[in-house]
């Protein structure tokens, strides 16, 4: 179980087929001593083990309780936080550029990737890690573009972890100079919380949402350097205020750049395409300076 969210946390499942492999199944736990994560603890295990020392129970006091939830919250993120600097020192030897693309469900992020992905790929490589809790569709929509995929099943968990990354990062191997996009699981909250690596966060919502989303999920906007707003061919049907929708992003990160897409029409692909290969130029030249 996931201390920070709550979330029950099933068998990780990696689906690594390639466009044209055969389909098959590895659960993670049976690569925690791979040489990316030696002696790393799992950031969902630090939960159960701390019940089992006692930090986690019941006390009979509800300040001594909170003050304990919050050390298994700090427990926690603080594993992560040590798979996403592997992660990120990863990204860095391989020349990698990798994009956390966050939503809620039904966004449309997936039917972009697949357009910005068609946009991108004679220009630079490619390759996504897609993450939900079951089914490989969105990983098979991925290959069908040619770009390698593989998906992340989280079970119950609600969003994707840097040990979950790391894992399949070192079974995809992309090709070195990659943009590497981190599809995650559909969820504004909790994902807001857990560093992958990434050099960049893309939260992707639509204009079905309403205008009064990023006041909703403060946190996931204030996490993000790139905001889109999807869905824009809808805009003539429904009753969505686009000046105020992006005052109420910029309000909670006033740094946040902002793109409006249309996934269906293909309107401002070409635009975030362009950040994608900008961005990945700068931040590969700043690593290699670094």
């Amino acid at each position: 179980m996931c201390g920070v969210c709550g979330c029950g946390q099933a068998d990780v499942v990696l689906d690594e087929r390639s466009a044209h492999a055969p389909h098959v199944h590895a659960p993670s736990h049976e690569h925690h001593d791979h040489d990316h994560h030696h002696g790393h603890e799992h950031a969902h295990e630090a939960f159960d083990r701390l019940v089992d020392e006692g930090e986690a129970r019941p006390a009979s006091g509800g300040v001594a309780t909170q003050e304990r939830m919050v050390k298994i919250e700090r427990d926690i993120l603080s594993k992560n936080d040590a798979f996403a600097r592997d992660n990120r020192r990863a990204f860095v030897q391989r020349r990698l550029f990798a994009v956390n693309v966050v939503s809620s469900p039904g966004s449309g992020k997936t039917t972009l990737l697949v357009k910005t992905i068609e946009a991108l790929k004679d220009r630079m490589p490619v390759a996504v890690i897609e993450g939900d809790q079951q089914t490989s569709n969105d990983a098979d929509r991925i290959r069908a573009t040619g770009a390698p995929a593989i998906q992340i099943n989280t079970g119950k968990g609600c969003h994707l972890d840097a040990h979950m990354v790391g894992h399949a990062l070192e079974t995809l191997a992309p090709e070195t100079g990659a943009a590497l996009f981190i599809e995650n699981v559909g969820n504004l909250v909790c994902p807001a919380a857990f560093d992958l690596g990434e050099a960049r966060r893309v939260v992707v919502f639509s204009a079905t949402e309403g205008e009064d989303k990023p006041l909703k999920y403060p946190d996931m906007f204030a996490s993000a350097d790139l905001m889109l707003l999807n869905k824009a061919d809808l805009l003539p049907h429904l009753d969505f205020d686009v000046g105020r929708c992006l005052a109420n992003a910029l309000r909670i990160n006033p740094n946040l750049q902002t793109l409006i897409v249309s996934a269906k029409t293909g309107e401002g692909v070409a635009a975030f395409a362009a950040w994608v290969e900008a961005s990945a130029a700068r931040h590969v030249a700043a690593g290699a300076k670094g």
